[in-house]
């Protein structure tokens, strides 16, 4: 299946210090990590509502972006961006934390509801839309939901973070044939690791 070209990168976190060594910034990590081997820095754009740089993947200009509001409301930042570029639901690429998956995997979906991410559900509420693409990055479960919350504001052990760092770097292997549109290939490669 060859998706839409994807335009826009999203990485979902909480901002400020206390949040960014926790699990629930996975997807800040990887914007992270994807600016920097496209050799661009990430700049506070106060119209979107986070740091924002243009990149060059695969022969394209593709945004990147990290919310500067809470994860319950990171759709405002991506409605925004999005909005302004005239970019499509299903040409966008939301990176974010999974704790359905154990620390170490990375899946590709596309579509779907929030499965209960704050960060999802603000999402498909803003742009009104399930049809854009996930990179779920695996943080595992805490085993109890009454520990949930706890689990995903704290930071990972050093085993854990070395799992967590090796499925991003996995992932972004695979940026290029996403951003192409190359669904099958990267998702033959991301999920057979």
């Amino acid at each position: 299946m060859t998706a839409d070209v994807i335009q826009l990168i999203v990485g979902l976190g909480n901002p400020g210090s206390r949040y960014a060594q926790t699990r629930h910034n996975a997807g800040f990590f990887l914007v992270d990590e994807l600016a920097r081997n496209c050799h661009v820095s990430l700049r506070k754009e106060n119209k979107f509502h986070g740091d924002a740089a243009k990149a060059a993947i695969a022969g394209r200009d593709v945004w990147l972006l990290k919310p500067d509001c809470f994860m319950n409301l990171s759709g405002q930042s991506i409605q925004a961006l999005a909005n302004f570029y005239k970019i499509l639901p299903s040409s966008i690429l939301v990176v974010h934390d999974e704790l359905d998956l154990p620390s170490g995997t990375a899946r590709l979906k596309r579509g779907g509801g929030h499965g209960g991410h704050n960060g999802l559900r603000d999402t498909i509420e803003k742009l009104a839309s399930k049809d854009f693409a996930r990179l779920r990055i695996g943080i595992g479960h805490p085993g109890d939901k009454s520990r949930v919350h706890d689990y995903v504001l704290s930071t990972a052990s050093q085993d854990e973070q070395t799992a967590i760092d090796s499925a991003i770097s996995h992932a972004l292997d695979v940026i290029p044939d996403i951003v192409s549109g190359d669904w099958d290939k990267a998702m033959n490669a991301l999920h057979s690791k």
